[in-house]
Order: C-alpha cells, then structure tokens, then sequence
C-alpha cells in the first residue's frame, strides 16, 4: 500500500479565501484519518502576482485553525523536510530537467510568438487556440529551421515551451468524487510549461513535477482545476510517471448565500460577513478585509462549519471536535454539486462552542474586552457573569452588551421601559426596598430573594410592578439574566446606590 501524502499548495498572490481554507482542511482530515502527512508548498511561479506578506498569512491561518503542517513551509517541527526546498521559485534547476526531456521527446515545443502576434491571430481567426489546429502557422520549433531556433535563443529572444497535445485523443481521468471523466484531446490548446523571461515553469509543468518528486498520493483540490486534469494525466504520461499517477479529487465550489455564483469577497462585503480566516491588509492599497478570527470567530467553529460545507457525515450529528473529523471524514461523502455559503449558520455554530467552552475560559477573553472598555473586575465576579449571560450571545465581543450594567451603573433610563414600568407608587416602593436590602446580612442571591418576595407578598405589592422598577433601577432598562443573580454579583452597596440614583433620576425626568 502505498503511504498517503497530500498537499496544500496556494499561490501566494493575497489572502487565502475560505475556499482554500476548506481545501486545506479536507487534504489535512483526509491525511490524518489514513495516518498520512500533511504537506504544504507555496506555488509562486506567477512572479507578476506575488504580493509581499501572503505566504506568511498563509502559514498563520492554518496554524490558528490547527491545519498543522508535516512537511514543508510551515512545518509544526520546523524542519521542511527531505524535498526541500518547498517554495516553487527555488526549484528552477529541478524544472528545466524535465522541461528538456519533453523537448527532447518531441512532446513539447519551442514558440517565439510575441503577445502582439498571439493578438493579431486571435483577431484573424475565430476562437483562437494555439493547438494541432493552428500551431503549423506559428512560430515556434515546429515550423522553424533548427538553426533559426537556436541563434533566436542565443540572442537572447524570448520563448515559451508548451506541450504538443494530439488532438482527437480520449483523455480519461479518475476522479474520486465525480467518477470518470472523459475529455476529448481536440478542445486543449498545448498550454505553456515554461517561460523563458523568468525561467520559471507555468503551474501544469510545476505542480506535477512536484507532486511526482514529493510523492504525493492524493491531489484533493477545487473543482476549478477539473478541466486542467486531462492536460495534468498527459504530462504523467509523457514524463513516464503514469504508473504512480496520484489520485485525483475535485472538491465542490463554495456558492455564495444566494447559490449563484462563487462566493467572492463582495460577497461578504455586501451580506456582512468575513472570507478571509484572518484580517488582511493590501500592501498596494492599504484597505483592511475582515477575517473570521477578528470577528471574534473560534477556530473550531470555524472548522466544524466549513467540514459540512460539502461535506455529509451521513448522520445528524453537527458538532464535531476535530478528532471526530478525522475519523469520520471520507472523500466518498463529498458532494459533486457546489454548497451555499451559509454565514447565518456560522454564527450558529460559533454560538455552540461558546456554550461548550468553560465560564473560565470564556471569563479570560472576556476580560480583554472589559480592559479595552476600561473596566477591572476581579475574576471570580466575571467568571460569575459569564455563567449567567453566556447563552444569550454568539461572540465573546457581544457579551458586553449583555452584560455592561454589571460593570458600569447606569447614567441613562429607557424611556419605553420607564413610562411601562415606572408607576406613581414605584420611588416609594422603591426606597422601601432599599431598607430592605440593607437590613440583609446574607446578600446571595437565594437568600436575597426570599427576603424580598416575603416582603412583598407582607406588603400585598404586586410582584410585578416592584420587579419591574427594580430591574429598570438596577439595570436602566428591561432586559438581563435573574434579578437576584445580578445584585448577588454587583454586591449590596453597589445595588443601594443604584436604586438611590433611579429614584432621584427618573423622578426628574
């Protein structure tokens, strides 16, 4: 049997979209269920397209997600490993091997045509493809003396290489997803492999070179690459790797919302929602796109969302930890058809692991929220907060808005919840709760409460009216977890002085 090996292999020309993110992800679950390596290798050969700092966000993306990296850029043991080196540009000398092989098989070809006379042919005849058809009317190695070709490339005249396809040839290949798919060799054009002005291969020549020298098994990748498959199984062929050919499989397109179309980051723009695992600011432009962790997005929500983008498990299970993708995940459960991307969802299940996760550890991020609003808390009574507001949120960010009244007394009243709530006879009732509550020794919340309601029911109040101007007193409006929870946390004085302040206040207003 032979070992599993998969790679990631994004080009760095900006930020990595979701998309890729989820490519990464089912090469890495696929990798870890068959106790395979995970291999990452930047493809930088579009030299005209390498924006400065992308590779790094890469490796950063992956690493906050737990995509952790067994082999190459971004290795988790910080050495690359033994098909180093991983970067593309700096495996020029590796290419041009295989570039000459082609060449000296006569299975590629040498072309000089300049864009301008590419252009003056694209306009001279219909659907213009530089293939069978066409390339015995160019100028290239096939129609040009042996002798021109060669002073051409000693004076330095730039050149391309491209692979001479046969046309009317089937061109089968196995795809794990979609099945068999069968291309007619007729509609390829011979692609270029290799330009001359960087001496650098195209992608086609790069990626399957590598993925033969890097022993890679499986080729998971977007189904975006589908129609380049048949020219990729050719170039194992003409190279002589047929026989240990990876196998191929070709994920669904990520749809936006709506389903039409590929998602795109005016997706998000428009609709509210992030593309980018992390924050990404242009080098060229300075603008700053949103990313999943900024917005306040854990890893494993994330992670679990995008698993069932395209993904079924074939249960109703939606929660899962990685582990547990791991050991379900298959290529035979992924769909052929592309998914919606569902944000609303992404909320959902961000919501879920913030209900998963422990009062501590939410009490922890919570308190960088409470420092950047200026407030100092101590721990235990943030930890105490957190428990009784956790559910009512979906981001730790949105935990202060649930929950500001217990940290800051309010300045303000609603104005709908004191003309609904706050009756002729609530200052009194309420200075007689002041009373009350300083007459209390044992200020917990059970405890609290039983003093209260005996209070009222002595007092023949209604129990709603004296609740209601309580809650508005203490909170300044009508919403919050247990009445007795919250003035167990922000103590007895702290609760005498707000129902103090309402009284003077709301009587002025």
């Amino acid at each position: 049997m032979r070992r599993v090996r998969v790679r990631f292999a994004p080009s760095p020309t900006g930020p990595l979209h979701i998309g890729g993110v989820r490519t990464a992800l089912y090469n890495f679950l696929f990798a870890k269920k068959h106790n395979g390596d995970m291999l990452l290798r930047i493809e930088d050969t579009d030299t005209a397209r390498f924006v400065p700092g992308a590779e790094d966000y890469i490796v950063e993306s992956l690493n906050w997600l737990g995509i952790t990296i067994d082999e190459g850029i971004g290795s988790q043991n910080g050495n690359e490993g033994p098909h180093a080196p991983y970067r593309q540009s700096e495996r020029k000398v590796i290419y041009r091997k295989y570039v000459d092989q082609l060449l000296d098989a006569g299975l590629a070809y040498i072309a000089f045509d300049t864009p301008a006379e590419l252009e003056a042919k694209r306009l001279e005849i219909a659907n213009f493809q530089y293939d069978a058809k066409t390339r015995d009317v160019m100028s290239n190695s096939l129609t040009l003396p042996a002798e021109d070709v060669k002073e051409r490339i000693e004076r330095g005249e730039q050149y391309v290489v491209r692979i001479k396809i046969e046309p009317n040839e089937e061109i089968k290949v196995q795809d794990l997803i979609r099945g068999e798919v069968i291309i007619n060799s007729s509609v390829l054009d011979d692609k270029v492999l290799f330009k001359s002005s960087d001496e650098l291969p195209t992608y086609h020549l790069a990626n399957v070179v590598d993925d033969y020298l890097m022993e890679i098994s499986h080729v998971i990748r977007g189904e975006e690459w589908l129609p380049s498959a048949p020219l990729h199984v050719l170039l194992y062929r003409y190279l002589g790797w047929a026989e240990v050919m990876p196998e191929f499989a070709h994920l669904p397109l990520l749809l936006k919302p709506d389903g039409n179309g590929k998602l795109s980051k005016r997706d998000g723009d428009r609709l509210g929602f992030p593309v980018f695992p992390l924050n990404w600011k242009d080098p060229k432009t300075g603008s700053t796109s949103s990313g999943y962790r900024e917005a306040g997005y854990f890893p494993e929500a994330v992670v679990n969302f995008l698993a069932l983008l395209g993904w079924n498990p074939g249960t109703e299970q939606e929660i899962f930890t990685m582990q547990e993708l791991i050991d379900q995940f298959s290529l035979e459960r992924v769909s052929k058809s592309g998914a919606k991307f569902d944000y609303e969802k992404g909320k959902w299940f961000n919501n879920k692991y913030l209900q998963l996760k422990s009062d501590e550890e939410i009490a922890g991020q919570f308190q960088q929220v409470l420092a950047e609003k200026g407030v100092k808390e101590e721990t235990d009574n943030v930890i105490k907060v957190v428990s009784l507001i956790k559910e009512r949120a979906g981001f730790v960010h949105e935990l202060w808005g649930q929950s500001s009244f217990f940290f800051v007394a309010p300045t303000e009243y609603d104005a709908k919840t004191v003309k609904k709530r706050w009756k002729a006879e609530s200052p009194a009732q309420m200075t007689e709760l002041i009373n009350v509550l300083a007459g209390i020794d044992d200020f917990s919340a059970q405890h609290t409460e039983k003093v209260v309601l005996e209070w009222i029911a002595a007092k023949d109040y209604n129990l709603g009216g004296v609740m209601n101007a309580f809650r508005l007193s203490v909170v300044g409006e009508g919403k919050g977890p247990h009445m007795f929870d919250i003035i167990d946390v922000i103590g007895k004085d702290e609760t005498i002085q707000r129902l103090q302040r309402a009284i003077s206040h709301i009587n002025s207003l």
